[in-house]
């Protein structure tokens, strides 16, 4: 029996990629939060939305839940995306 160890590195060159620059303030950013579904996310998200709303003064936030769990995102809830300022992916059990 022989044990294989997958690489998770990208097989290219990462200079391709580049990070997006920082948003300078959240005060009147569109924020958009994914969920991934599981009910116990509502109350956790409720209260980050809170958060941002109250305390960094976010203009709106957008929330999305996937369709299911366990898969990527179904690209028609990112129809709005162009407009958002930031997204937060989240999961919860």
């Amino acid at each position: 029996m022989s044990i294989e160890f997958l690489d998770p590195t990208h097989e290219n060159d990462s200079a391709e990629f580049a990070l997006a620059p920082r948003l300078r303030t959240l005060e009147g950013a569109v924020v958009a939060i994914i969920s991934n579904g599981k009910k116990n996310t509502i109350p956790f998200f409720d209260a980050f939305e809170a958060e941002l709303l109250n305390q960094h003064k976010v203009r709106e936030v957008v929330r999305i839940t996937k369709f299911n769990y366990s898969t990527p995102v179904d690209a028609s809830l990112l129809n709005e995306a162009e407009r958002w300022n930031a997204l937060i992916s989240g999961i919860g059990d």
